[in-house]
C-alpha cells in the first residue's frame, strides 16, 4: 500500500486541501474501480471538456444525469423487459450502473445528450471575473497618502 506525506504541499501552498483530499482518496482506494460503463473525457478547448459514455441498450428515459456536492453523477437503471427472452449469446450488457465523476471548481454542465448508443456530457470552466488575474497598478512614492493608524479603544 501506498502512502504518500501531503505535509510539503500543505506547507507551500494555500487552498489545495481539496486537492490533497483526492490524491489521498485515491491513492488510498482499496476498492476496484468499476470499468463498466467504458468512457471517453475529452478537451474540447481550453475551457470545454466532453464525456462521453458507451450507453447501448439504454434508452434516454432509463439515463439519468445529475451534478450535486462538486460531483457528476450518471446512472442507468433498465426497465423490466416484457416477456421472456431466450439468449443463445449476450454480450450486451444492460445492468444497472452508476459512474461519478469528480469536478473541479467552477466546472459547469452546460448540457448532455443521447445520439447512436453515446451519452455525451459537455462542460465548461466558467471562472468569475473576480477570480480571474488582474494587473494591479503600482503606484510611485509621490502619490501615496498615508493615513494615520487608529488606537484601539480599551
Amino acid at each position: 500500500m501506498r502512502n504518500l506525506d501531503f505535509s510539503p504541499l500543505y506547507r507551500a501552498t494555500v487552498g489545495f486541501d481539496r486537492l490533497a483530499d483526492m490524491m489521498d482518496r485515491v491513492l488510498t482506494s482499496d476498492v476496484a474501480q468499476p470499468t463498466y460503463p467504458p468512457y471517453n473525457i475529452e478537451k474540447l478547448d481550453e475551457n470545454a471538456y466532453r464525456i462521453s459514455i458507451a450507453v447501448a441498450g439504454f434508452s434516454s428515459d432509463e439515463l439519468n444525469v445529475e451534478v450535486k456536492e462538486g460531483a457528476l453523477i450518471v446512472s442507468a437503471r433498465k426497465a423490466a423487459e416484457e416477456g421472456e427472452r431466450t439468449y443463445l449469446h449476450r454480450g450486451i450488457a444492460t445492468r444497472a450502473f452508476e459512474r461519478r465523476f469528480a469536478l473541479a471548481d467552477h466546472m459547469k454542465v452546460t448540457g448532455a445528450s443521447h445520439v447512436d448508443g453515446m451519452l455525451h456530457i459537455d462542460l465548461v470552466r466558467e471562472v468569475p471575473e473576480a477570480l480571474k488575474p488582474r494587473r494591479i497598478e503600482i503606484a510611485n512614492g509621490e502619490t501615496i497618502e498615508a493615513k494615520p493608524v487608529e488606537k484601539a479603544k480599551a
